[in-house]
């Protein structure tokens, strides 16, 4: 609005100043051009008369006594004058009066918080990273307020429902007025300079708060820590390493010879798809156990691997099963999820796209000792293949035939969809990994086949809310389940309901071995037996834990 009102008392001044400079001209031509004397002989015109004369004729509303004129020189004058006054209005109609009624009809934003909040955070940003960090806020019960500049935006923001003021978040009154020495943190997530900007200006303002910065370039990083940002978030590198842990997080079988993994249990991975009967329902709701036989283990959704996941935990559209059974029951949990089972298998990875975010995935990769092959179309010190991932052929020579997953790191969403027809034409079985620039492309990519997508404002708003609320990373590379062979002497006579196996260990009992017979339908309410053995899934700490507990 002050933007608007500057603009209008600029076009006022120029108006003044043409009005006078045109009266001086009209003046002096009706002197000089017109017959006869002017003033007529008896009068007195001045010059606020040829004024009267030049607005009528800008305003088009009248020409008074002087019309008409005898003379070509004036006659040009006075069309000119026409013109010049035409020109103005169309001048002025876009570019001051409608926004000065837009205005005055455009309900007022408020400026300031609550004087009352406290321990929120100040949200500096308008971007798909930023509603993604206040989604995850929003769930945790973290209170928030955006800072928004432009007062249109700001106007959109708050009819959407969001906690907005109007203010430039660079200016040390905009951030008083969300009361940032009472935030809990602040986040700048605008462009990386005016991120340095906000970040100084915070500093001032409340030294002790806590600021994250999200920048694009990495190598500019240290002049917003230079600045006083107390984290510093790069989303491709966050988007490269959460693609990774996809891929490196493995399962580890201890199971002795009696008891085989492909044989007597199965591990397998199963993606909830568009259409299947289980989407939408919690895994409690669901009841895989009851219904399919099979033991959840764990369960991948928005670049996040929970096990054992909570019984809440709700099947979205992307969610990626961890399961445990027969063979037989996989099956039929595949044809309901509407989707294929990812079995562990041995393979490479082929790496698609060696950018910021591809070299990082090829980091974390490498760091694991995952084997994987690297495919760009620039011939790059590490690319292994050259050429283009949407062409089969590119595929082939690749590996693709004998991989385990393919990792698409593409910052295009369309060459990623098409890549990923192609994939599945040249191998339906072959677990699928993508990147997505733009949320947006999430679902499309789902529809062409991929099995787990993560969006850049998914990973970045989730580690943003992380920072804030826990003061962690979403992710650590390197987490893995183990499956275990082992005794459990103190479980006899109890049930694994009773003995809370989950709660006191995270982890999940898949199957139970008994009279030279490895069950896998297991009913929470089966009482153990002295000479039974179990099979449980869970991680390294919670294995521990239970040989401790029940060993």
């Amino acid at each position: 609005m002050r933007r608007i009102r500057r603009r209008a008392a600029y076009y006022l001044l120029f108006i003044s100043v043409l009005i006078v400079v045109a009266a001086v001209f009209y003046d002096v031509g009706m002197r000089t051009f017109e017959p006869g004397p002017y003033p007529p002989e008896g009068t007195e015109i001045s010059l606020l008369h040829s004024m009267q004369i030049v607005v009528e004729t800008f305003t088009a509303t009248g020409y008074g006594s002087d019309a008409p004129w005898h003379s070509p020189e004036m006659n040009v004058l006075v069309m000119l004058l026409d013109i010049t006054g035409v020109g103005l209005f169309f001048l002025a109609l876009p570019a001051v009066l409608l926004p000065l009624f837009q205005e005055a009809l455009t309900p007022s934003l408020p400026t300031a918080v609550d004087e009352d909040l406290s321990d929120h955070v100040v949200v500096c940003a308008d971007t798909s990273r930023a509603e993604a960090a206040i989604d995850e806020l929003t769930a945790n019960g973290v209170g928030y307020v955006l800072v928004e500049p432009d007062r249109d935006r700001a106007s959109d923001l708050s009819e959407d429902g969001y906690e907005v003021i109007h203010g430039d978040p660079e200016d040390s009154d905009a951030l008083a007025n969300a009361n940032l020495a009472e935030a809990r943190a602040l986040v700048a997530d605008v462009s990386d300079r005016v991120d340095a900007s906000i970040v100084l200006t915070a500093k001032e303002l409340a030294a002790d708060v806590e600021i994250l910065s999200v920048v694009e370039e990495t190598d500019v990083a240290r002049y917003h820590r230079l600045a006083g940002a107390d984290h510093v978030l790069t989303p491709r590198q966050l988007l490269g390493r959460s693609l990774a842990e996809k891929v490196t997080t493995a399962v580890r079988t201890d199971l002795g010879e009696d008891v085989q993994v492909g044989e007597d249990i199965e591990i397998a991975e199963i993606p909830i798809r568009q259409g299947s009967d289980l989407l939408g329902k919690s895994i409690a709701e669901s009841g895989l156990r009851e219904r399919y036989g099979v033991n959840v283990i764990g369960t991948w959704l928005r670049g996040e691997f929970e096990t054992p996941p909570s019984v809440d935990t709700p099947l979205e559209r992307g969610t990626i099963l961890l399961v445990a059974g027969g063979h037989a029951e996989l099956e039929s949990l595949k044809e309901a999820a509407f989707s294929t089972v990812r079995r562990f298998r041995n393979g490479e990875t082929l790496l698609v796209g060696y950018g910021e975010v591809g070299r990082t995935v090829a980091e974390g990769l490498s760091a694991a000792d995952v084997p994987h092959t690297i495919v760009d179309r620039q011939d790059l010190d590490a690319v292994d293949i050259v050429g283009d991932a949407t062409d089969p052929e590119t595929l082939q020579a690749a590996g693709i035939d004998r991989a385990r997953s393919v990792v698409f790191a593409l910052p295009d969403d369309t060459t990623t969809e098409f890549a990923t027809l192609v994939v599945r034409d040249l191998d339906p079985s072959v677990e699928v990994i993508a990147r997505a620039e733009q949320s947006r492309a999430v679902p499309k990519t789902y529809r062409a086949g991929a099995d787990y997508v993560l969006s850049l404002a998914t990973v970045t708003g989730r580690s943003i809310a992380n920072r804030v609320i826990h003061d962690e990373e979403i992710l650590s590379l390197g987490t893995n389940v183990e499956v275990v062979r082992t005794s459990a002497a103190e479980l006899t006579g109890e049930t694994l309901r009773e003995a809370r196996v989950r709660e006191r260990t995270g982890c999940t009992v898949v199957g139970i071995e008994r009279d030279g017979e490895v069950l896998t339908d297991i009913d929470p309410d089966m009482r153990l037996r002295a000479a039974d053995t179990v099979v449980i899934a869970g991680t390294d700490t919670g294995t521990n834990r239970f040989a401790e507990l029940f060993g």
